[in-house]
């Protein structure tokens, strides 16, 4: 598996980028979902990696650097690559990348129900907790937070 930067250009990259947005938006209840687009994840402060097999996509990841902490935006395996761990080297990765940048703390907000279940479970087992509100987030029954110590 190599995971690398992406500047978003990649066909398989805006598919899957494109299944995530309409996911999360078909999931999520009116008002709560803060999945960014395809232009979005074009900011400056938001570093893209896609991890691939050969020339197949595995998934996607990016970390947005705010003052103090990171936050992970945008991971999604691939529908064919799940079960494979491409999901955990992506986070493997993700938190390496928040290391490399000196923040000290990884923060991230996702939603509730079977769609995020695996996601929140594999944030938990990474060390992910519930944290405080960050970056405009409510917290609710649906919209979750989550902060992981790394510095």
């Amino acid at each position: 598996m190599d995971i690398r930067s992406t500047d978003l250009s990649e066909a398989e990259v805006i598919a899957l980028l494109e299944l995530h947005h309409g996911e999360m938006q078909q999931f999520s209840p009116p008002g709560t979902c803060h999945v960014l687009d395809l232009s979005g994840l074009k900011e400056p402060e938001i570093d893209v990696f896609a991890a691939w097999d050969g020339d197949r996509l595995l998934a996607i990841g990016a970390l947005k650097q705010h003052d103090g902490f990171a936050e992970i935006k945008s991971m999604r395996a691939h529908p064919d690559a799940r079960g494979t761990g491409a999901g955990k080297a992506m986070l493997t990765h993700l938190i390496a990348h928040g290391r490399s940048l000196d923040v000290p703390t990884i923060k991230l907000e996702t939603g509730s129900g079977p769609v995020f279940e695996d996601a929140v479970g594999l944030y938990r087992s990474f060390g992910f907790e519930p944290c405080a509100p960050f970056a405009g987030y409510v917290p609710g029954e649906f919209n979750k937070l989550y902060s992981l110590d790394i510095g």
